[in-house]
């Protein structure tokens, strides 16, 4: 899958003009979204999408193992393969969550992953620190998915204002072939969210890669 046509750190710009301490991911990743390679995953394919542009960061930034970005057959297939999903699951429209965004990482990386559980939104607020840790000490991009709130996305970063907090959203449900940061922003597909706007009635699973990015080893 080329990368050719992809943006990149699709949050940096604008968005960054903001109040309090931020605390975001450190190094260059591809945002990959609904279409962008051609293969429809329209309404379904928002976790692997994110995957993606985790496996971009991983390949960008962990010079140990870098490789091919799977695409969504790819990656169905490793899933089956590891028995985590039956022979039916291939070519599927079946979403894939943190768990599974877990398991595909380990298998292409050797990398482990740390996942976080709130029973609901409303709990969101305590992950402010680990979250905030998780920038300062590894600078990986985090994969979000709920129940309720069934969207995917990545979070690039955490802001901090007072006791309040807000999540740095790269929605991967665009379509479109937009080339610039600024009209996704200003789209809002990519977004700070405040904890408050996340559901409540929805439980949130988050998937943070163990990894060092090269520049935080070499810093």
């Amino acid at each position: 899958m080329s990368t050719s046509n992809l943006l990149s750190n699709v949050h940096e710009g604008k968005l960054l003009e903001i109040e309090g301490n931020s605390f975001l991911v450190c190094g260059k990743y591809e945002y990959y979204h609904t279409l962008c390679d051609g293969f429809n995953d329209t309404g379904w394919g928002c976790g692997y999408r994110t995957l993606q542009t985790i496996c971009s960061w991983l390949n960008h930034n962990y010079a140990k193992n870098s490789v091919p970005i799977p695409s969504i057959p790819d990656i169905q297939q490793i899933l089956v393969t590891l028995e985590d999903k039956p022979n039916s699951f291939l070519g599927s429209r079946e979403w894939i969550g943190s768990f599974e965004v877990c398991i595909v990482i380990d298998r292409l990386y050797d990398i482990p992953c740390k996942i976080l559980h709130v029973k609901k939104g409303d709990e969101l607020g305590t992950l402010v620190d680990t979250l905030k840790g998780h920038f300062e000490m590894f600078g990986s991009p985090i994969m979000m998915g709920g129940d309720v709130d069934c969207s995917s996305k990545g979070i690039m970063g955490i802001n901090i204002q007072g006791d309040k907090a807000s999540l740095l959203v790269v929605d991967p449900h665009y379509i479109g072939k937009e080339q610039t940061n600024e009209f996704l922003q200003n789209k809002g597909w990519v977004k700070w969210q405040p904890l408050k706007d996340f559901l409540s009635s929805s439980f949130y699973n988050l998937c943070l890669p163990q990894i060092k990015s090269n520049s935080k080893i070499m810093s």
